[in-house]
């Protein structure tokens, strides 16, 4: 009797366990689409405070807590984006010590020493190679792994050309990484990845000048979801501006 209450217990909690993940994952997607950064700090602060994480839960809250560093960043909040880095980069320790995931957590380590780099520049000598080999052994650990191909991607993109740095290397392994998140499809559904990824590859095309593909992308992000406010109120409108000059 006792016995089955226990696993009684363990199901339940099971349940309940997939059920908070699940809802992190709905908030942070309604966050990201409506651009309420304040929403999606306060969901990764909740998940902080949780008393009991396991390797999966703070997977989760490191792809959230690296979506907003990248925000962050972005938007000239290097304070904010160095504190979070901070605590991304102490989940990561747990999980690598952990084994759990090896390939995905490389990928993110690759993005963490990438995020270094834009908060200091002069970092670049003795990180940038850190970031691309963690980038080569995620992609070599798992080749099912789309964050592998896209951190290889962003360190194409943002190398420069004389240390090997290639934008139209960088759309090729984006677009693999799009191929593998579509192979998923059930998976996809409000991922607020795929969007940032959709986005990505339109903005990469931007910057080669190459506005048709461009537009391919952003109705793309927009075909996927109609109410994405950062495409239809910023990069689309940028699009058009540059593309009738």
């Amino acid at each position: 009797m006792e016995r089955s209450k226990y696993i009684i217990t363990i199901v339940l909690s099971f349940f309940i366990f997939q059920s908070m993940l699940a809802n992190y994952k709905s908030d942070i997607y309604s966050a990201y689409i409506n651009g309420n950064m304040n929403a999606w700090k306060n969901i990764i602060d909740q998940m902080k405070l949780q008393p009991y994480k396991t390797n999966e839960f703070m997977l989760e809250l490191t792809n959230y807590q690296y979506g907003y560093i990248g925000w962050s960043i972005g938007n000239n909040k290097n304070t904010e984006a160095d504190k979070y880095l901070y605590l991304a980069e102490e989940n990561i320790k747990i999980l690598e010590k952990a084994m759990y995931k090896t390939s995905i957590v490389n990928s993110y380590k690759s993005a963490f020493y990438g995020f270094r780099i834009s908060l200091n520049k002069l970092k670049a000598p003795f990180i940038g190679p850190k970031s691309l080999e963690c980038a080569k052994l995620a992609m070599k650990q798992d080749d099912k792994n789309p964050f592998g191909f896209i951190q290889y991607g962003n360190c194409q993109l943002y190398m420069p050309i004389v240390f090997g740095g290639s934008k139209s290397e960088a759309l090729e392994n984006f677009k693999k990484a799009e191929q593998l998140m579509e192979n998923n499809g059930l998976q996809l559904a409000e991922d607020w990845n795929y969007l940032s990824l959709l986005t990505l590859i339109g903005q990469s095309y931007l910057k080669l000048k190459n506005y048709r593909l461009a537009k391919v992308y952003y109705d793309k992000a927009l075909k996927v979801e109609p109410r994405f406010l950062w495409v239809k109120n910023e990069l689309y409108p940028e699009l058009l501006r540059k593309s009738s000059r």
